[in-house]
């Protein structure tokens, strides 16, 4: 089971056997640029009886030995690294890395070859080995998360945000149908988001800009108007919502068993009149009272917060 702890463990180890690889290539730095090292003064009795005991299991029987054995733990240490996802990574990226650093990290032994002092030799040779050993690490790090992701049966897909999804169309005489795609298992596959009773409430909520009005309410107008519905739109960006509504009418007005009208209210620009004071349902002057005093109240909302002395005014 992929639980916490084990993960912890895990990368417990892997930090310890990275660890040992790098004590391994240190101690190979120290062995055969041993002479170096003197000159610096950087030996020291207690690590040479170490070494004497370390030598008694081969690992400084030869020059490669050694070396190849922190790369080993080197690539053991990779093969569990989990890192963070990047939709960036590349495989020929990885393998450009680790084969570099892989090349300079074996070859690296021709510099002692050359001609200079000790010193100058075991530094190029413990800097371009250092290097390579750098480049295997970033390599391998970024081979190991790619085949990992890759090699991951997850019903999520990549990104890990999506799942299989409603890909069938569910209408009826009430419903709102969303186009929508996600992503699954690499490739885009086209679904449905399907309202089926919307009289059960519609919240749309998002920032500005965030194609609230494109991807829900248009399709929500359109698709009510194309089922025969008759639409009160509160158009706030006027006239956004009211051109998505006119095309609609147009299109679907000869749906209609009484052909509709289309009515643009708007104080700024004078379209058509309205008279909310319905006169047949008033009965008696409290229905003309109340109505008109809920319309002042909306137009001017600092009149709310003052009701009772308007309410006054109004009587």
């Amino acid at each position: 089971m992929n639980t916490g702890e084990n993960a912890e463990a895990l990368r417990k180890i892997i930090d310890f056997i990275r660890k040992v690889s790098i004590l391994i290539l240190f101690l190979h730095f120290y062995v055969y640029c041993y002479r170096a090292f003197e000159l610096w003064g950087l030996t020291h009795k207690t690590i040479q009886g170490v070494l004497l005991r370390i030598g008694n299991t081969g690992l400084f029987s030869d020059f490669h030995v050694s070396k190849l054995g922190a790369l080993l733990l080197l690539i053991v240490s990779l093969v569990g690294s989990k890192g963070k996802k990047d939709e960036k990574l590349k495989l020929p990226t990885a393998l450009r890395y680790f084969t570099i650093g892989l090349v300079t990290y074996c070859i690296s032994y021709l510099l002692l070859r050359m001609q200079a002092s000790v010193e100058v030799l075991a530094g190029i040779y413990m800097t371009v080995t250092g290097i390579g050993y750098l480049l295997i690490l970033h390599g391998g790090s970024l081979l190991s998360r790619i085949i990992r992701n890759r090699l991951n049966t997850d019903v999520f897909n990549k990104l890990q945000e999506t799942f299989p999804q409603e890909e069938r169309l569910l209408e009826n005489e009430f419903s709102i149908n969303l186009p929508a795609q996600y992503n699954l298992k690499g490739k885009i596959r086209r679904s449905w988001i399907n309202i089926i009773n919307p009289f059960r409430s519609l919240l749309v909520t998002g920032t500005p800009g965030a194609g609230k009005s494109y991807f829900i309410i248009r399709h929500v107008i359109t698709q009510h108007i194309a089922k025969g519905f008759t639409l009160f739109i509160y158009d706030f960006k006027f006239d956004d919502l009211s051109i998505i509504a006119y095309n609609a009418y147009l299109k679907n007005k000869h749906r209609y068993k009484v052909e509709p009208k289309f009515y643009v209210i708007d104080f700024d620009n004078i379209y058509h009149r309205c008279n909310p004071l319905y006169p047949e349902s008033m009965t008696d002057i409290t229905d003309a009272t109340e109505s008109s005093r809920t319309i002042m109240l909306g137009l001017n909302r600092e009149w709310i917060k003052k009701t009772g002395g308007y309410r006054a005014i109004f009587n």
